[in-house]
């Protein structure tokens, strides 16, 4: 008999892994949990319902939904803060805290890190040599454009370690000769405002500051295909980029041009009422341009 496997992972969105069922069609959760430090248990989505479900788990087996456990996706379990674990009948408040910092960290996973500012000639290599000085690397990628293959001035780093991962958002980077900075990317915005997701407001500009100097300095985190400056003159300006993740990535900072501070958040778009704030954080409605 042909030994069958399920698939399973961490996430819907993830690669999953193939698990060996028992010969009875069963999966133990001990196999599941060795793949899986932590795991208690599985679930998946319902094509019917498109709901999550779980899956059956008796004496430490896990039971297949029908009697069949088809092609479906099925995604980990881990056990809570404060719930009561099978094998421990105390709650996770009276364990002691050694015990608890590791079941934490645990179950803690690392996501892809936005690498901005990255110098043109920088390859994959080069970024993969850096970081791994910090811990072991499991993924690099440089974003570029598609039609000359040259580097869009940023690209993505993952880690297998959370405490690696911790270590390299705390501080910038000097890569190839020019500081960087590696943080998570900030969540996107709907798919039916994908301007909205390229544009950033920069609030407390200077008179002085021109579309082609702030060309200049936004280039150095990636590809800007637009920089508006309001006339007559209203302190702030809007820098749009070709890639919705470098905006995103840039909103909250504050950066230094031409030796003044200035304030970067979220475009906000015109129909929405809200108070323009052309000094402060947050978010900043669009003014009317026909070139829009």
């Amino acid at each position: 008999m042909a030994e069958l496997y399920i698939r399973v992972a961490e996430d819907e969105n993830e690669e999953p892994m193939e698990i060996p069922s028992e010969d009875d069609g069963t999966v133990l959760l001990s196999t599941v949990a060795a793949q899986f430090p932590g795991a208690c248990g599985l679930r998946y989505r319902s094509p019917a319902s498109q709901c999550m479900r779980g899956v059956r788990l008796v004496e430490g087996v896990l039971h297949a939904p029908e009697s069949d456990w088809g092609n479906l996706v099925y995604v980990v379990n881990y056990p809570k803060v404060g719930v009561i674990l099978p094998d421990n009948k105390r709650k996770m408040d009276e364990m002691d805290a050694a015990s608890a910092v590791k079941i934490k960290r645990g179950i803690q996973k690392t996501s892809d890190l936005i690498v901005l500012g990255l110098p043109w000639k920088t390859s994959e290599q080069d970024l993969k040599d850096y970081f791994s000085t910090f811990g072991e690397v499991i993924m690099v990628q440089i974003k570029r454009d598609v039609k000359t293959g040259n580097s869009k001035g940023f690209g993505f780093v993952r880690f297998t370690e959370y405490e690696t991962q911790s270590k390299v958002i705390s501080q910038r980077h000097m890569i190839d000769g020019r500081w960087c900075d590696c943080k998570l990317p900030n969540s996107k915005v709907g798919p039916d405002e994908p301007q909205r997701c390229r544009k950033i407001f920069v609030g407390r500009c200077t008179e002085d500051m021109t579309t082609d100097e702030l060309r200049q300095f936004f280039m150095q985190y990636g590809e800007v295909t637009d920089v508006f400056i309001p006339k007559p003159f209203r302190a702030f300006a809007f820098v749009t980029f070709a890639d919705d993740q470098v905006a995103q990535a840039l909103c909250g900072e504050d950066l230094i041009i031409k030796g003044v501070s200035v304030h970067i958040s979220n475009a906000e778009p015109k129909h929405n009422n809200r108070t323009l704030d052309m000094a402060g954080p947050g978010f900043h409605q669009i003014p009317e341009r026909s070139q829009f």
